[in-house]
């Protein structure tokens, strides 16, 4: 009864497999020099599963895949992406992705996903760490652009934009120049209306017409020059 309870305690200690669950292990980092890479990608499965496929995908969210493999008891089948040279192959608790004729631009992380997909339920492996594969070599259409390829600079700001800025600064100025026009005409309506008018011309006084003090602009009497 004691070595029981003892079992008992200590069962829950241990860790408990999961059922019906994908394990998948990769290698973190493979270097390509020939333009060869093999890629394994081993995988633990404990369930009941007879028919299966796994595929190889490209890059941090995983959207490029690069070939897959299916198989079940009695067949195999391949296929790869049109952008790769890529061929799967099932062993034992792995499969083996070989890709050739790399070029540099294919350096990129690549997952393997494993999947069963008969009998039900569904069931996938959750994402694994990935694989680096660095390929050597010169990048393709990165490094030296042809001088088809070669473009001007074009200006950061569109030509547009500078258009419609400079016809309304232009608007703007057009629209200023009138108001200083108007404004300097009516200035000077003004000033002439409001300046003082001096009739130079000497008159007589109102209050001396009637004490017999001559005009100050006598009438020339002619007839002295008659003879």
């Amino acid at each position: 009864l004691i070595l029981y309870f003892i079992n008992k305690c200590f069962s829950h200690f241990l860790p408990s497999l999961p059922e019906n669950k994908i394990l998948v292990a990769q290698h973190p980092l493979l270097i390509v020099a020939n333009q060869t890479a093999t890629l394994v990608c081993n995988y633990t499965y404990n369930g009941t599963g007879k028919e299966f496929r796994a595929s190889l995908h490209k890059g941090t969210d995983s959207s490029v895949e690069v070939c897959f493999i299916s198989w079940n008891t009695t067949k195999i089948s391949s296929n790869s992406n049109k952008e790769f040279n890529c061929q799967g192959d099932h062993d034992k608790d792995k499969v083996i992705f070989n890709l050739w004729n790399m070029n540099a631009n294919q350096t990129d992380i690549y997952f393997c996903k494993i999947e069963v997909m008969y009998p039900p339920p569904y069931v996938y492996n959750e994402k694994s760490n990935g694989t680096v594969i660095h390929v050597k070599g010169k990048l393709r259409n990165l490094c030296r652009p042809t001088p088809t390829q070669i473009q001007e600079p074009q200006s950061e700001i569109p030509l547009w934009i500078l258009a419609t800025v400079t016809g309304i600064l232009a608007l703007y100025s057009m629209l200023i120049t009138a108001v200083f026009i108007n404004y300097w005409q009516k200035s000077k309506k003004n000033m002439y209306h409001q300046s003082d008018y001096m009739n130079m011309t000497p008159r007589h006084p109102p209050y001396q017409k009637n004490k017999g003090y001559p005009s100050y602009a006598p009438t020339r009497d002619y007839t002295a020059y008659r003879s």
